[in-house]
């Protein structure tokens, strides 16, 4: 009966519209209990989704922070580079302006002492440094090598306390020593009078009278200062161009001399003794003075058996195991005319 009743209404619903009122009469009570049905299905679906989602996103943000702080290591090691190249090439510029030998030194330590100024480098005696040998940087005198290792350099710079410096105003040419105060950022010029033509801003370079530092490198710039009218001498102070405080690489100078590759031996930078000239030819100081005849030259010998210390005499030059004594031409002329 049942089945009759379903087939009738099937064939009914196909050939007539009349039953649609009832389906969506039906429906609206049906549908809802359709998606309330479906829901655990929808939320435990978008619930996996979400954790899978959670899961990835965390995964990228991960890989991602390190991919950034990976990179900005990165960036931070190249703009330390960048600055090292900025340097290099000041440095290189420098040398070219120099025109002189160089050799480039990177720094190893500095000694901490108190009122010691003392780096090290890592150019020895292997590459020809020398004791006394100039120091720069791109910006001006650093200091002078103090001792020189098979590895390594102790450089002394220009404001320790035991080094001092001839140097000269470049506006004038005025002469003076500048002294190490101790301090990095200052130099103590304590050997100028009063009314010495000095002014604040003037730039002091070498001079070349010392013998270490050839002449025209930029030392310092002289300080403010008041002067006292009550003391003869002044008290300037100047601040030194180079980079004391911040240098990594320096600048090592032969003047006269040239450096040696890592596998040659070091070479001597002392000159060979010169042989004087025969007794009686001019020199450009004046005579070699003969010996009497019957009488010989006076040696270092006889110095040492009379107790009178060889070479007392002004001028005095050895050779061999004598010593010739040069006197100026006019005392030689008056001398022969003595005679």
């Amino acid at each position: 009966m049942a089945i009759i009743a379903s087939v009738a209404l099937l064939i009914t619903e196909h050939q007539s519209h009349q039953l649609d009122a009832l389906r969506a009469t039906l429906s609206v009570i049906v549908d809802p209990l359709k998606y309330l049905v479906d829901l655990p299905t929808v939320l435990i679906e978008q619930t996996a989704d979400s954790v899978s989602s959670y899961s990835t996103l965390k995964k990228e943000n991960t890989q991602l922070r390190e991919e950034q702080f990976i990179d900005k290591t990165r960036l931070l090691k190249f703009d330390s580079l960048e600055k090292e190249n900025i340097r290099l090439r000041a440095l290189l510029e420098n040398s070219f302006k120099l025109g002189e030998q160089l050799l480039i030194a990177e720094l190893l330590s500095i000694n901490t002492a108190p009122y010691e100024n003392i780096v090290v480098v890592n150019k020895g005696t292997r590459f020809g440094v020398h004791p006394q040998q100039p120091v720069l940087d791109a910006n001006g005198v650093v200091g002078q090598v103090f001792r020189a290792l098979p590895f390594s350099s102790e450089i002394m710079l220009i404001t320790d306390p035991n080094h001092a410096i001839p140097v000269q105003v470049n506006r004038n040419g005025l002469l003076t020593i500048a002294v190490g105060s101790g301090q990095l950022n200052r130099l103590n010029l304590p050997f100028l009078p009063n009314n010495a033509d000095i002014r604040p801003g003037d730039l002091l370079i070498t001079s070349g009278l010392g013998g270490t530092f050839p002449s025209g490198y930029p030392v310092a710039i002289v300080d403010d200062f008041t002067p006292i009218t009550n003391k003869p001498f002044v008290n300037i102070t100047a601040t030194p161009k180079a980079m004391l405080d911040r240098n990594r690489e320096l600048l090592i100078v032969w003047s006269d001399s040239s450096p040696v590759s890592l596998s040659s031996p070091p070479t001597s930078h002392e000159k060979a003794p010169e042989t004087p000239p025969p007794s009686g030819q001019a020199t450009e100081n004046g005579l070699i003075r003969e010996a009497p005849k019957g009488k010989r030259a006076r040696t270092a010998r006889d110095d040492k058996s009379t107790g009178a210390p060889a070479g007392t005499g002004r001028n005095d030059q050895s050779a061999g195991s004598g010593l010739t004594r040069k006197v100026p031409a006019a005392a030689q002329t008056g001398a022969d005319n003595d005679e």
